[in-house]
């Protein structure tokens, strides 16, 4: 179930990510940080989806840890898009928020599929 909640989330999340940059490019500064943005705000997404066909447990939870990166790393750039004024508070705030949702879900589902295969070793 956590999945699911994890791909609708994280494919919003990158909906939101392109539909930013796209309004950054077309209406204020065009900016080579926004392939940063772009590509890490969007990777979250994909490597959760990827997760879903992962080919071992190990697989799935390699994908996720990706994920999980992938989401500081977009911290990372909204931060300093908010800090440079290349976006808004308020939009700093609702991404900052969906982002850190997306990664909190990601560290519970990593901590799970985790004690899942300790307890299958055991």
């Amino acid at each position: 179930m956590k999945e699911n909640i994890l791909i609708d989330l994280s494919k919003q999340f990158a909906v939101d990510i392109v539909n930013l940059c796209t309004e950054i490019k077309e209406h204020r500064k065009s900016n080579v940080l926004l392939n940063q943005l772009l590509r890490s705000g969007t990777s979250i997404g994909a490597n959760i989806h990827e997760a879903n066909y992962a080919s071992s447990k190990a697989d799935f939870i390699n994908k996720f840890q990706i994920a999980l990166k992938e989401c500081y790393e977009t911290d990372y750039w909204l931060g300093l898009f908010k800090d440079t004024h290349m976006i808004t508070t308020t939009e700093y705030d609702s991404l900052y928020g969906q982002c850190s949702k997306i990664r909190k879900l990601l560290i519970s589902s990593i901590t799970t599929a985790k004690s899942n295969i300790e307890q299958k070793v055991k």
